[in-house]
């Protein structure tokens, strides 16, 4: 199974239907916003480290040497939305942690997902150990976007690059270093900050080969 098929067997899973939010541009009609209110900007930074880290005790994650998420714009200036962010990425790194070490009971990835992601994000995991399969490389996440709503409520819409992230078996260790034919995924994911001030993944949509992530 190459990552592409692992990608949709996650949508599958949690039943998504993606509407995508835009880039750079003012939507264009309601599916092309994520419910809320208004749109922000993203700036730039690779490696977010927002505060409150260590305030709500969250999780250490530490990837491998041979794994890199790489978040790119992902600073807007706008407090509220940058703890946003932040909490996202280590909801990417918590799940990137559990993939690679087959845990689909991973208390991270627990603390970042409630709901339809935390579903979702079991089955994706188990799909990954079914094929017998972890990756390596480096995943660069990139064009952020949210959108407030209220105090306690996001939504983002970002891409990801997977062209340079491969499989690995895991039973040999081999890597197939095959490239991807559609590298660029859309995600469209809505959150919620618990009442310990942790902005939580509630659900996540998304598309491969999304034009606008061109």
């Amino acid at each position: 199974m190459n990552r592409r098929t692992l990608s949709l067997a996650l949508a599958a899973a949690a039943t998504l239907v993606l509407s995508a939010c835009g880039t750079d541009e003012a939507p264009s009609s309601a599916k092309d916003t994520i419910e809320g209110a208004e749109k922000g900007d993203g700036a730039q930074k690779e490696s977010p480290s927002a505060e409150p880290s260590k305030a709500a005790g969250r999780p250490e994650i530490t990837l491998p040497d041979d794994v890199e998420n790489v978040f790119e714009g992902w600073e807007t200036g706008d407090k509220t939305k940058d703890a946003a962010l932040a909490d996202l990425a280590r909801n990417v790194d918590a799940m990137t942690d559990a993939v690679l070490r087959g845990d689909t009971e991973s208390p991270k990835v627990a603390y970042y997902r409630q709901g339809d992601a935390l579903v979702s994000s079991v089955e994706w995991v188990q799909a990954w150990l079914d094929e017998d399969l972890s990756y390596t490389g480096t995943i660069r996440h990139y064009q952020p976007r949210v959108v407030l709503s209220g105090d306690r409520g996001a939504g983002v819409g970002y891409c990801a690059d997977e062209s340079k992230a491969f499989n690995k078996s895991r039973k040999t260790g081999k890597i197939d270093r095959t490239p991807e034919e559609k590298p660029l995924v859309r995600y469209v994911v809505q959150m919620r900050k618990s009442d310990e001030g942790v902005w939580q993944v509630l659900d996540v949509q998304s598309k491969r080969g999304d034009a606008k992530c061109g």
